[in-house]
C-alpha cells in the first residue's frame, strides 16, 4: 500500500487529507511542520510527499529544495491556499508535476495521486 506523506501547518487541512487519502486506501502519515516534515521523510521513505508551500519556520519551497537533495525523483504534490507565479516557476524548476490550490476539488488531490503511483510504480 502507498505511503502519502502530508506535510501542511493547518490542523483541519491535515485532517481532512487524512481521512480522505486513508478512504481511497492509502497509509497516510502527518506532519504539521516544515521541520517535522523532513524528520518524517527521511524516517518513512513516502512514496508520495503532499506540501503545502506556505508555513511557518521552514517553507515549503525549502522543504522541497532538502527533499530534492535526499531523493531527486521523489513525487512531490503541491497544495497551497495561493502561491505566486514566481513560486509556482520556482517548484515546477525543482521538478514538481502537481500544484493544487487548496480551493480545489478533492477528487483533484485523489487522481493526481493516481497518477504519480502508476509513473513510479515498479512496472509502469
Amino acid at each position: 500500500m502507498a505511503v502519502i506523506l502530508v506535510i501542511d501547518d493547518e490542523r483541519g487541512i491535515r485532517e481532512l487529507l487524512d481521512t480522505f487519502l486513508r478512504q481511497k486506501g492509502y497509509d497516510v502519515v502527518l506532519a504539521a511542520s516544515g521541520r517535522e516534515g523532513l524528520k518524517v521523510f527521511r524516517r518513512e521513505r513516502p512514496d508520495v510527499v503532499v506540501l503545502d508551500l506556505n508555513m511557518p519556520g521552514i517553507d515549503g519551497l525549502t522543504i522541497l529544495q532538502e527533499i530534492r537533495n535526499l531523493h531527486p525523483s521523489q513525487p512531490v504534490v503541491i497544495l497551497t491556499e495561493a502561491g505566486t507565479a514566481e513560486e509556482k516557476q520556482q517548484v515546477r524548476a525543482l521538478g514538481v508535476t502537481e500544484y493544487i490550490v487548496k480551493k480545489f476539488a478533492l477528487h483533484l488531490l485523489g487522481d493526481s495521486l493516481n497518477r504519480l503511483l502508476i509513473s513510479t510504480s515498479p512496472s509502469a
